[in-house]
């Protein structure tokens, strides 16, 4: 009875985060639209921070919690399961077309950031706030340089948002902010609570928790997206879109959460984050030579993914 009732309210969680992100990105979209602020940079900054609004909630409200297991895990699991779950069953559904920044720039970029937050917790166990200002001091910059590119029409992270924000009231959208930012704070404490319990329930580490549960939860959003957009064949956006998406989870999320309160970052982490650059690299050997993720690729990114869990869970 217990496993069922948490279950519920996780899967409660996780629906309150993804919609509250929605609702807290569209209010502010068009709130921003109606004081004139371009397009592009509504789409490369409200609209980035927004996709990773649930990852830094639940991260943030773990590490409040002193629950830090589900803070890092849910970071760097998700990063792991972007690439090779989701990118995997998107490219197996239909090849994917990889931009020629993305190989370049980006995906060395991530990983990057990734070996700097391995080396910002091995070093004294913690991602403290020191650590936590380097890191958003790294979202700047990869902001401005999503920036750039854009302007030489040649970002491939992020999509810009539908514009229509001029026919809504601006109460209506005050409401939307307020309500979805409401709505991501509570998402966010009742998913942690009802992650920690299950851990107990079962036995198992919040490690484990927030490397797989938490971690599909909160990447939840991208992998509908990216699929569907795939079904329609759409997906050539994809790849731009998870990578970027994971450099928002290191540099944003961890970045937060480390400013409001250190996070520890136990030893076994350095597993997962040896992993993650893993996935990245080889993401990177799959494209580099036609720039496309194909069909085989997307075969091998599932099989690691599942080889990965099999190793968790063993």
């Amino acid at each position: 009875m217990d496993v069922a009732v948490q279950l519920l309210f996780l899967v409660v969680g996780f629906v309150m985060l993804v919609k509250g992100a929605d609702w807290f990105v569209e209010g502010a979209s068009k709130i921003a639209e109606k004081f004139g602020i371009p397009q592009l940079v509504i789409g490369l900054t409200i609209v980035a921070i927004g996709t990773s609004l649930p990852e830094a909630a639940v991260s943030t409200s773990a590490a409040l919690k002193g629950s830090a297991e589900i803070t890092i895990g849910n970071v760097v699991g998700s990063n792991i399961l972007n690439v090779l779950l989701i990118l995997g069953i998107t490219s197996v559904i239909s090849p994917l077309a990889v931009q020629k920044s993305t190989v370049k720039y980006e995906l060395p970029m991530v990983i990057g950031v990734t070996a700097l937050l391995a080396a910002l917790g091995l070093s004294d166990g913690t991602v403290g706030r020191i650590d936590g200002f380097i890191l958003l001091a790294g979202m700047v910059f990869y902001l401005l340089y999503l920036l750039r590119m854009a302007k030489k029409g040649q970002a491939s992270a992020l999509e810009e948002p539908e514009s229509d924000g001029q026919k809504d009231s601006m109460l209506k959208l005050i409401l939307l902010i307020l309500i979805g930012g409401g709505m991501i704070v509570l998402g966010s404490d009742i998913t942690v609570d009802a992650a920690t319990a299950l851990a107990r329930i079962f036995g198992m580490s919040e490690r484990l928790i927030g490397l797989t549960i938490v971690a599909f939860g909160t990447s939840l959003p991208e992998l509908v997206t990216s699929a569907t957009a795939a079904i329609k064949g759409k997906a050539d956006i994809a790849v731009g879109n998870i990578v970027g998406s994971n450099l928002f989870n290191i540099l944003f999320v961890v970045g937060i959460a480390g400013v409001i309160t250190p996070v520890a970052y136990q030893t076994d982490f350095l597993v997962d984050t040896v992993v993650c650059i893993s996935t990245a690299v080889l993401l990177w050997l799959c494209v580099i030579r036609k720039q496309k993720l194909q069909r085989h690729g997307g075969v091998i990114l599932l099989a690691c993914y599942a080889g990965y869990f099999f190793y968790l869970i063993r």
